[in-house]
């Protein structure tokens, strides 16, 4: 039986082509290479699961490669490159700021560095997470970090920038990554889902790449555990089934009840949800991005603000024509008040009750 390997690892990027949505900061490390303009520090941050570990990785490779190619890309093929994907090199060195966050822990770094690379040019000091050093170890850091051999490179990642020293940062140059658009997110889902030989509905990637929040690692992970859920045929069903998504449908149903003023059944509607077990937070978030969904299908200039798929898009698009500007904004004010106190109420279910009566009374006051 063959050992299984996540989609996460299995499909991690292995150049600077294949990082998804982070296109400027993946050239400005090329042409740095290119121009042979490398400095001694980099500092990758932004949220979880966007590639700065992988970008660093293949920077590292890249800068050490003896044959790179015309694009300034690694060749996979020469002995340092080799070295690296069978995990064996002395070139590239990662640690975990978290587990050697003490003054102990960056004095053994200093005494590391001083050691020059056996294969390559340059030995790269990957330091994951770095926010967690502690002051004491942060200050021990600066000198080597401003002026280190002429051989070492440091590369430090974290998602929290704002916890790292200023006198750090001015030794850095920063890369502040993106996260990862919902179309760029489906688009690698689709690659990835033909490479599997899984059959998928786009509204179901859509569905998945929504719910990563912009983080591809967590997309995969959402990935491979609604394929072993689906059997190799991701369908929307089974994806807002498996991840316990409300589906669209209940949110145009409701908005239709608003404007016609049916409180009845819009009060039957939300007890049916609140039976299926769905949070009760979580469908006051989703009303309030529907009804922004909404708002933005008003204009054409704010269309392309929609992050759904062409089909859910379409039927924004037709019930955006049926609603009023005025009744959307005074309905996301009225959720968003709700979602405000929501916390501080005894009764729960009342409140968000009373946020449903008060929707389906602001198409009436005009009539």
């Amino acid at each position: 039986m063959e050992n299984f390997v996540v989609s996460a690892r299995k499909y991690r990027p292995s150049n600077f082509k294949s990082v998804v949505g982070q296109e400027s900061l993946t050239t400005t490390l090329q042409n740095a290479i290119q121009r042979n303009q490398l400095a001694q520090a980099y500092l990758f941050c932004g949220p979880r699961g966007v590639g700065k570990t992988t970008c660093a990785r293949i920077f590292a490779k890249t800068i050490n490669c003896l044959n790179p190619t015309s694009e300034f890309e690694a060749c996979n093929e020469c002995e340092s490159c080799k070295a690296f994907l069978s995990q064996r090199s002395f070139n590239i060195h990662e640690l975990d700021a978290a587990s050697n966050n003490t003054v102990d822990g960056i004095r053994k770094l200093i005494d590391q560095v001083r050691i020059p690379p056996q294969i390559g040019k340059y030995s790269v000091y990957i330091i994951d997470e770095v926010h967690m050093l502690s002051q004491q170890a942060f200050n021990a850091f600066l000198k080597t970090l401003e002026e280190p051999p002429a051989h070492a490179i440091f590369i430090l990642a974290t998602t929290e920038k704002h916890k790292i020293l200023p006198t750090i940062l001015s030794r850095c140059q920063i890369f502040d990554f993106n996260r990862i658009k919902v179309e760029d997110g489906v688009k690698y889902l689709q690659y990835i889902a033909e490479k599997e030989s899984v059959t998928y509905e786009l509204e179901a990637l859509n569905i998945i790449a929504q719910k990563a929040d912009g983080a591809m690692r967590d997309a995969l992970s959402i990935f491979d555990q609604v394929v072993s859920f689906s059997g190799n045929n991701i369908t929307y069903q089974k994806v807002i089934e498996n991840l316990n998504v409300l589906d669209y449908q209940y949110y145009f149903k409701l908005t239709e009840y608003f404007l016609e003023g049916s409180y009845p059944e819009v009060l039957v509607v939300f007890d049916e949800l609140l039976s299926k077990g769905f949070d009760t937070q979580q469908f006051i978030s989703g009303l309030s991005d529907h009804f922004r969904n909404l708002l933005v299908c008003k204009d054409k200039q704010t269309v392309q603000l929609l992050e759904v798929g062409a089909a859910i898009a379409q039927k924004y698009e037709q019930m955006a024509e049926t609603c009023e500007s005025g009744f959307l904004v005074s309905a996301l004010d009225v959720i968003n008040q709700t979602d405000y106190t929501f916390r501080q109420s005894n009764n729960q279910r009342l409140h968000v009750e009373l946020m449903l009566i008060r929707l389906c009374g602001l198409n009436q006051k005009k009539k």
